[in-house]
């Protein structure tokens, strides 16, 4: 193999408002309730002004949506669901349906609201806006709620901020989004990493798609996970492009931001591969893949 360019380290300051962030508050003296019972996460013991990654997920397991829910009550019970602007229509619905009599109103907040991501860089405070710090990983900074004209405004001047900042750091990191690195309705939390960063409660009770999710975890048969691939040769590669080690297909690509991406793929192999000292490309460009750092889950990289 020839010789290769390292690859760029995303930017470690920056802000940005993403374009592609939709925003539910689900408030009423049941809303944390009736969150727990549905979601994977744990929200009753989520404390005010803090987040925790989750999702919906339907009867057999796969995810609807994931998303960042952020309790931000004060005088009453609130929560910010900070979802992917294509999944909320169908979450704001599903959810609904889930209701019946709940003391709980679910309200998807208008395209004047938004979600801005400041890093490497105090968040600023304001009235007119909410702060959270990303419950995923500490080096996502802080996320911001509140009317889009507000957040653009907090923006610090002089730092990146284009949503490819955001997206690269996201990458290297290994924190998967659904509908840029896997789809809706496609993946168990498991092959999302769902678990290991936080977003599936394990001790709690019963909540939509758990007995899967439960037999999983106890049975150890996740055979999925979601590694970071990089470019050997700097190339950008299309979303959708199959992840290969000869004739074996291992997953499917994301989309890739600077010279990185995220692939659900087949460990079991990816490690007969890579014992077997074979090539791995991502539509049909070498790559190299990447155990993301907080992964408590095995693989021999050979």
């Amino acid at each position: 193999m020839s010789e290769t360019s390292p690859v760029p380290e995303p930017a470690s300051r920056f802000a940005c408002l993403l374009s592609d962030r939709a925003v539910l508050a689900v408030s009423g003296a049941e809303a944390a309730h009736f969150l727990h019972n549905l979601l994977t996460a744990e929200i009753e013991g989520l404390a005010i002004g803090k987040g925790v990654p989750a999702a919906l997920l339907t009867p057999q397991g796969k995810i609807i949506a994931d998303m960042l829910v952020f309790n931000a009550s004060d005088d009453e019970p609130m929560y910010l669901i900070d979802v992917a602007a294509g999944l909320a229509d169908d979450l704001v619905r599903r959810l609904t349906l889930y209701r019946l009599r709940s003391a709980v109103a679910i309200d998807q907040l208008g395209p004047e609201i938004g979600v801005a991501v400041i890093v490497g860089v105090p968040a600023p405070e304001g009235e007119l806006h909410y702060g959270f710090d990303d419950p995923r990983d500490g080096k996502l900074g802080a996320r911001l709620i509140g009317p889009r004209e507000v957040l653009a405004a907090l923006l610090p001047a002089g730092l990146a901020t284009g949503e490819e900042a955001y997206h690269a750091a996201r990458i290297s990191l290994g924190l998967p989004e659904c509908g840029k690195d896997y789809l809706a309705l496609a993946a168990f939390p498991h092959e999302v990493n769902l678990d290991q960063l936080g977003g599936v409660a394990f001790r709690k009770g019963c909540y939509i798609g758990q007995e899967v999710v439960s037999r999983m975890e106890h049975r150890g048969t996740a055979r999925t996970r979601t590694m970071i691939i990089e470019m050997l040769n700097g190339f950008n590669v299309m979303g959708g492009a199959e992840c290969r080690a000869g004739d074996r297909v291992l997953g499917t690509g994301g989309e890739c931001f600077g010279a990185r991406g995220l692939v659900p793929m087949r460990i079991d192999r990816l490690e007969e591969a890579l014992k077997a000292g074979e090539a791995i490309t991502l539509g049909g460009v070498p790559v190299r893949v990447i155990r993301p750092g907080y992964a408590r889950f095995s693989v021999e990289m050979g």
